[in-house]
């Protein structure tokens, strides 16, 4: 088992964050930052985090349901009334931006990015522009479906990430099948609260989000972390992490069928995947 120690940078000048998706997860995650960023503040932190939200997606009724949007802001951009929320209550300077993060869109100055998003597409265009000519220094990504998902924190290979062996593997280096567009999406658009509530336990993003905040909570507070993400399920109460272990992410590669198919499990709608050996 190995460990993995945070870059040297994201503790010397203010972390740039940016979350894609400000949908049940990435609402989550995002009301949970301000209290990282808090905490490094009150560590000596020289700038805490600066979030960027980024989400076209604009309020419905059955998003009132289980995300935490009121009737009141039906019609309105979820991102843009999530961050303004967030300013005013914190005190901070955060941005929104209202749109959908597409490939012509490099993320050359940011930090960390948080994918929050549910489908192979979205989950491709986060890959595209966090490798090649990006500096991005972490990809999280956060999947689930009814009832169990996973949070996978990994270095993207771009100009700030070489290929080494122990380099923090990604999502879509353990699980390409969430990045491969030709594959059928399984998820729909819930048409009802009911239908919402029946395709998804509505607890799975907020334990999904918290767990994915502990994890960067971890790497911040003492520098080095010994797992990189984790399968959770809500239905059998199991939690497993996953190990940073070179020999665990080839197990894991080596059980992937030509086509990018899961040998014991497909992928969800959601792009939930399976752990190693389960």
């Amino acid at each position: 088992m190995g460990l993995h120690t945070i870059h040297a940078g994201l503790l010397q000048r203010q972390v740039r964050v940016v979350v894609v998706g400000s949908g049940g997860a990435g609402s989550a995650l995002a009301s949970g930052l301000p209290y990282l960023h808090q905490a490094l503040i009150v560590r000596g932190h020289p700038g805490g985090l600066h979030l960027t939200v980024l989400d076209g997606e604009k309020i419905s009724a059955t998003n009132c349901v289980r995300q935490p949007f009121s009737k009141s802001e039906i019609g309105l951009y979820k991102s843009v009334v999530l961050v303004n929320r967030l300013n005013v209550f914190w005190e901070l300077d955060w941005e929104a931006v209202p749109e959908h993060l597409t490939e012509n869109q490099p993320l050359t100055r940011v930090d960390i990015v948080i994918g929050c998003v549910d489908t192979r597409a979205a989950r491709s265009v986060i890959h595209s522009c966090a490798t090649r000519s990006s500096t991005v220094g972490y990809w999280l990504d956060i999947g689930n479906n009814a009832d169990s998902g996973q949070f996978i924190l990994g270095e993207p290979l771009n100009f700030e990430n070489r290929r080494t062996r122990n380099r923090l593997r990604t999502v879509a280096d353990l699980y390409p099948e969430v990045v491969n567009t030709e594959l059928e999406e399984d998820s729909l658009p819930s048409c009802s609260a009911a239908e919402a509530l029946e395709r998804q336990e509505p607890f799975v993003n907020t334990t999904l989000a918290n767990h994915s905040l502990s994890l960067l909570a971890h790497l911040f507070r003492y520098g080095k972390i010994e797992h990189h993400g984790g399968f959770v399920n809500l239905a059998t109460g199991h939690t497993t992490p996953l190990r940073i272990d070179p020999e665990i992410w080839h197990c894991i590669q080596r059980r992937r069928k030509p086509n990018g198919a899961a040998t014991n499990r497909s992928p969800a709608g959601n792009a939930t995947v399976s752990p190693a050996g389960r």
